[in-house]
Parts: structure tokens; C-alpha cells; sequence
């Protein structure tokens, strides 16, 4: 005596594997419109360019023999001059750039105390790894690392 077809196995296995395969290329469209790519570039051109523009800025901030210590404790930022202070005391830009999220990207500015230490604060949460750009102002010179984040201690933040 033969069982009706809906009882056995292998009908539903032959009947689900199409369906699955419908369900996760739905699921994978749908992913792949609803987010952005942020990290690819679109005019390779320029961005090469501007490469060059901000090794540039660091071979400056070489000669100058800048050498600075970092301290980044909670939303407290400060950076300590150890030679190529500038003279001036203008404030200084620091911009955090997550190496994979680019809506956590910050940027705040340093002023300096009267110890010579360029201190700020910032709302944003600075876990994980992160590309930090430091430079003047009229952006004259630049300092940039990947650090790891948080660090209790300080950290040697040279060009």
C-alpha cells in the first residue's frame, strides 16, 4: 500500500529547497538597497591627489620635528607638545575617523591651557579602532595614526 505523496520526505525537500532559495534572495535584495556603501570611493583620480596633498602635510609636521603624547580619557581629549610646539596657541583640530563606520566619524577642536597642553571634550564614544588626523588650523602640517581605543596610557602621537 502507497502513502499519498504529502507524507513522504522527499516532496517537501524537492518543494522547500526552491522556496528557501526565493526567501534569501528576497532577504539579500532587500539588504543590498537598503544600506550605502560609505567606504568606496568614487573618483579614484582625485582621492590619489589628495593622497599626495596629505603626505605633504606630514612631511611637514617631520620637519618641524613635531613629537606629541595623546590622552584620551572617556570624552576628554589632550595632546602634550614635547618639541615643534606651535608658537602661536592657536587651536588645533583633532578629527576621529572610524576605520569602518563613518557615522561615528567626530571632529573637535583643541585649545590650549596655560600649561602648553591643548586640551577638548567630545559627546561621541571613542571605542574601537580609530584613524586620528591632527593639524593647525591652516591645516600647515599633519599628524595621523591608527590607534586602538580606550588606552589608559599615552600614546606617541608622531608623524
Amino acid at each position: 500500500m502507497h502513502t499519498p505523496w504529502y507524507k513522504q520526505f522527499w516532496p517537501w525537500f524537492l518543494i522547500a529547497v526552491p522556496v528557501i532559495t526565493v526567501i534569501m534572495s528576497g532577504f539579500l535584495i532587500h539588504f543590498a538597497t537598503s544600506t550605502q556603501d560609505t567606504l568606496v570611493v568614487d573618483d579614484y583620480y582625485k582621492e590619489g591627489k589628495a593622497i599626495n596633498a596629505r603626505l605633504d602635510k606630514v612631511e611637514a609636521a617631520r620637519r618641524l620635528n613635531i613629537t606629541t603624547d595623546l590622552m584620551v580619557d572617556d570624552n576628554r581629549v589632550s595632546v602634550k607638545f614635547h618639541s615643534g610646539i606651535p608658537q602661536d596657541g592657536t587651536a588645533l583640530k583633532i578629527a576621529f575617523y572610524h576605520v569602518t563606520l563613518a557615522e561615528r566619524d567626530t571632529e573637535l577642536l583643541l585649545t590650549r591651557d596655560a600649561s602648553g597642553v591643548y586640551r577638548g571634550t567630545t559627546e561621541a564614544e571613542l571605542d574601537g579602532k580609530w584613524r586620528i588626523s591632527l593639524t593647525p588650523i591652516d591645516e600647515a602640517w599633519k599628524i595621523q595614526n591608527t590607534v586602538l581605543l580606550p588606552q589608559s596610557q599615552k600614546i606617541a602621537f608622531n608623524p
